[in-house]
């Protein structure tokens, strides 16, 4: 039996939030963020172009990475409502050229919207 060794990176967005100009000031010409979302240290948005998400290192957070996923090197992506009792996040998974990525969404974030967001902005390109 083959064994993946692929580390996934997973982030928990918590609950939609207002882009801070940190956000902003990354953007290129044509590009809108069309729903940005808190994460546990930070912020994630999904753009017309991509999904940003910043996650903040070290104790004072100020080092930051900054990860960039362009909607056009998504190969598949399946999504999972929370369920009930103990399954209380919802989950986003992603499998790209760069490697596979997991979004778990507090009950706060609608995971329907980012299908509908990730088939229009994906699919259409």
């Amino acid at each position: 039996m083959a064994v993946n060794n692929e580390e996934i990176l997973s982030w928990t967005f918590m609950s939609k939030a207002k882009p801070s100009e940190e956000m902003l000031s990354i953007l290129i010409e044509g590009e809108e963020i069309l729903q940005c979302y808190k994460t546990v240290r930070d912020q994630a948005a999904l753009t017309n172009k991509r999904i940003i998400i910043f996650d903040k290192q070290g104790i004072t957070g100020k080092k930051i990475e900054i990860y960039s996923l362009p909607f056009r090197s998504i190969d598949m992506w399946s999504s999972e409502n929370a369920g009930k009792l103990f399954d209380i996040n919802a989950e986003l998974e992603l499998w790209t050229k760069a490697g596979h990525f997991k979004l778990k969404l507090d009950p706060k974030c609608d995971i329907r919207e980012f299908d509908i967001i990730l088939s229009k902005y994906i699919l259409n390109s």
